[in-house]
C-alpha cells in the first residue's frame, strides 16, 4: 500500500535512468518543481535537448556509478530486466527508486498532478490506472484553472492578518471558514 506524502527536493540528487516519452514526462514532472535531474541513456529523445535548464545529459549506457551517490531514482528504459535490476540495486542500498514498468519493486510512484502555485493536487491509483489517473487530472484542470494560484496567494495573505488579529481560536476559525466560501472578486475586497 503506498502513503501520500509530499517531497521537498531540494537535497535529492534524482537520476532517470532512460531517454524515451516516459522518462521525458518523469523529467518534466522534476523541472515543473525546480529540481535539476541528470538523465541517463544511449538514445536521447532531441526533445530533452529543449529544456535545457536544469538538466545534465549523460549520453551511456546505464552504470551503477551513476546511482550510487544518487537519492532518488526513475527506471524508466524500455527494457525491464534493466529497470529491475536498477530497481534492485536501489531497493537493496535503501534509495527511493520508481520503476516505471513494475510497481511492486517500486517503493514510490509519481502520481499525476495539478499544480497551481502552491496549490497542489495530486491523483494516485496505486499503479493499476494510469489512464484513470490521466482522465480525474484533466477533470481537476478544468475545475481548478490557473486563477487558483493568485486565489491560494490572495487567501494566504488574509490567513495571516486574521491570525495576528484574532486570538481566540474559534473566531479565526470561523473567519478562515467562511472565506473559503468566497470567490477571487470578494476575498480581494475582504477587510479582516
Amino acid at each position: 500500500m503506498l502513503y501520500p506524502i509530499n517531497l521537498k527536493l531540494d537535497d535529492l540528487d534524482i537520476v532517470i535512468i532512460g531517454g524515451g516519452e516516459v522518462a521525458y514526462r518523469k523529467c518534466k514532472n522534476f523541472l515543473d518543481f525546480n529540481k535539476s535531474v541528470t538523465v541517463v541513456s544511449k538514445h536521447i529523445l532531441n526533445k530533452f535537448y529543449d529544456l535545457k535548464e536544469n538538466i545534465n545529459i549523460i549520453k551511456d549506457d546505464y552504470k551503477e556509478e551513476y546511482i550510487e551517490n544518487s537519492s532518488m531514482i526513475i527506471a524508466a528504459t524500455d527494457n525491464r530486466e534493466l529497470n529491475l535490476e536498477i530497481g534492485l540495486y536501489c531497493r537493496e542500498n535503501k534509495k527511493l527508486v520508481n520503476v516505471v514498468d513494475n510497481v511492486k519493486i517500486s517503493n514510490f510512484t509519481i502520481p499525476s498532478y495539478v499544480k497551481r502555485g502552491d496549490l497542489l493536487i495530486s491523483v494516485s491509483t496505486g499503479g493499476k490506472s494510469p489512464s484513470l489517473s490521466s482522465k480525474i487530472k484533466r477533470e481537476l484542470e478544468e475545475k481548478y484553472s490557473e486563477d487558483y494560484e493568485e486565489y491560494l496567494n490572495v487567501l494566504g495573505e488574509i490567513r495571516k492578518e486574521v491570525i495576528k488579529k484574532y486570538q481566540d481560536k474559534n473566531k479565526r476559525k470561523s473567519i478562515l471558514n467562511m472565506l473559503i466560501a468566497l470567490d477571487l472578486d470578494e476575498l480581494k475586497k475582504f477587510n479582516v
